[in-house]
């Protein structure tokens, strides 16, 4: 599967106001036809979107739940395999930030990202310094996440969480933060060489060295993350030792969750490794779909319009809810871009620039309600009427039902 270099209309206007002539931007949605998990190399903007704010302070929503957010971030070096991308740095090193539940009040406020990252996120992105987007202010948003917090006592379900292609993992916060507050340990996974840079623990920030292959397969993306997925697991669950926290975690309650090619890979690490119990794909073009037998564990598939409506133009979809064996739901959020999902849309607004119908608030307000909803179902045993059909509080969602000549509609 190669990648599909198209832009949507909002995502053109979002770039405009970042750039002068041709050039990346902050923005990544795409037209109905492009695979979403692939697509972050941008046309030609037109030349009349307004200018944004020349300042910019980006605050997240706080979390929901009982419970403040605790985070550490880990750094972890795979021994027995070396970089995919980049053989000759050495072994697979990985950059996890753990985010758990802890007492509220305890802590200090923890950075976004570090000032390498956020300055890589602006390079990739070729983000103009007319823009008020700095790497002191983008490291800077407020996450609501606190470093050192104290735990709460107990054991908790642990959620994987995976970016999309070329986002870092940072554009998950939003969620791994409520994930937290709901009573789940999430390790939210920087896929290192795949996106604008992950800090390592020898202090550098490499950067992406597959963002431009024209002719990647995303398909072997998903497996080598399906392998940085189950490594993260095996260090968390075995012997307690890669995370001060690790007595926290349920090693029998696993989920994984992605946005993109994230999303994607959620499925792939299923079909991998057994222990993951539930799975979740934001929006991303399955990389392959799976065949019939390969998951019957629970699984939740959620959707803008534009990329993955039942019976539309990314058949992966239409597969894989037809091979799903386990629990499953298939949502479509109307109104929703490609990045509704993440953090982006948000950052995007505080910073000026134009955003999809459905707002960045509301979009970042649905995934953690439904993926929350979904994971409490499938790892807590707790039942949420969220998931039994369409709200009145939630117009915006549709269950889809996915209708092919081999099966019939259901």
């Amino acid at each position: 599967m190669k990648r599909n270099r198209r832009i949507s209309a909002v995502a053109a206007l979002a770039l405009a106001a970042l750039v002068t002539g041709t050039g990346a931007g902050f923005a990544a949605t795409i037209t109905p036809s492009a695979t979403p998990m692939a697509t972050h190399a941008f046309d030609t903007a037109p030349a009349t979107a307004t200018a944004p704010a020349r300042t910019f302070q980006g605050t997240l929503p706080a979390p929901t739940g009982p419970y403040a957010a605790g985070e550490d971030v880990i750094h972890l070096t795979d021994a027995s395999r070396p970089d995919p991308w980049m053989p000759s740095s050495g072994p697979r090193q990985l950059t996890v930030t753990m985010v758990y539940p802890a007492v509220p009040g305890t802590g200090t406020p923890a950075p976004y990202m570090t000032l390498a990252e956020a300055a890589g996120a602006i390079q990739l992105r070729k983000i103009p310094a007319s823009s008020g987007i700095t790497p002191q202010n983008l490291s800077s948003v407020a996450t609501h996440a606190f470093d050192g917090a104290r735990p709460r006592s107990g054991k908790y379900p642990l959620v994987v969480l995976s970016p999309g292609f070329e986002h870092p993992r940072m554009m998950l916060t939003s969620l791994a933060t409520d994930l937290a507050s709901h009573g789940y340990v999430v390790a939210l996974v920087g896929h290192t060489y795949e996106d604008s840079g992950e800090t390592l623990a020898n202090g550098q920030t490499p950067p992406c060295a597959i963002c431009d292959d024209p002719n990647l397969d995303m398909g072997t993306v998903t497996a080598s993350r399906a392998l940085d997925v189950s490594f993260v697991i095996d260090q968390l669950t075995h012997g307690n030792t890669a995370w001060r926290l690790a007595h926290l975690i349920d090693e029998h309650e696993i989920g994984m969750a992605g946005h993109s090619l994230g999303g994607a890979a959620a499925a792939t690490t299923m079909i991998a490794d057994p222990r993951v119990r539930a799975g979740v794909n934001m929006d991303g073009t399955f990389a392959p779909a799976p065949m019939p037998g390969q998951i019957n564990r629970p699984f939740l598939m959620l959707s803008s319009p534009g990329n993955h409506p039942a019976g539309g133009g990314d058949t992966t979809w239409g597969q894989a809810w037809d091979a799903l064996g386990g629990y499953k739901k298939w949502l479509t959020v109307a109104g929703a871009d490609h990045t509704s999902f993440t953090d982006l849309d948000l950052l995007l607004e505080e910073a000026g620039f134009p955003t999809p119908p459905l707002s960045p608030a509301r979009g970042v307000e649905i995934t953690r309600e439904y993926v929350t909803a979904f994971f409490d179902r499938t790892l807590k045993g707790i039942h949420s009427p969220l998931l039994d059909g369409p709200s009145p509080n939630n117009p915006e969602v549709l269950f889809q039902h996915w209708c092919s000549a081999a099966s019939a509609c259901r």
